[in-house]
């Protein structure tokens, strides 16, 4: 068994299930969902361990797009592609949720929570990408 996976269920869901905890009375169903998650993910190691192994991409990924984020902090004007890369990734996001969300079962909640990102994410690249042009036009009226 994979040893990130090999942890003490009992002690790893006392935040959920204890008597102080607001976690089961407030949010029932994402004590229920983190127990489904778990199952997932153990089942999947003990019969196919190499698919974990995929988790390990996207945050290859995540690492490489932030990368490509250095180019507009040393040049933004020339860069400003990278900024709206980030801005349309941000709204592609709403449709993936909306659609694998139900074909994958996820709870229509955490969908809204998956397209919250591109909402939060979508508004800081916005400032930014305002902010660019208004440095191009300064740099073109010099």
């Amino acid at each position: 068994m994979n040893p990130t996976l090999a942890t003490d269920p009992v002690r790893e869901r006392r935040w959920a299930r204890s008597d102080g905890s607001p976690v089961p009375g407030q949010l029932p169903g994402l004590v229920d969902w983190v127990g489904r998650a778990r199952e997932g993910l153990e089942a999947t190691d003990a019969k196919y361990p190499f698919v974990l192994y995929g988790t390990d991409w996207p945050a290859f990924a995540h690492l490489v797009i932030a990368i490509a984020f250095y180019g507009p902090y040393r040049d933004p004007v020339r860069n400003i592609r990278v900024i709206e890369f980030g801005m349309i990734a941000c709204v592609a996001i709403v449709p993936l949720a909306l659609i694998c969300g139900p074909i994958r079962g996820i709870p229509f909640y955490w969908q809204l929570i998956d397209m919250s990102f591109g909402l939060f994410g979508v508004i800081p690249l916005l400032i930014v990408r305002r902010m660019i042009k208004r440095l191009e036009a300064y740099e073109l009226a010099a």
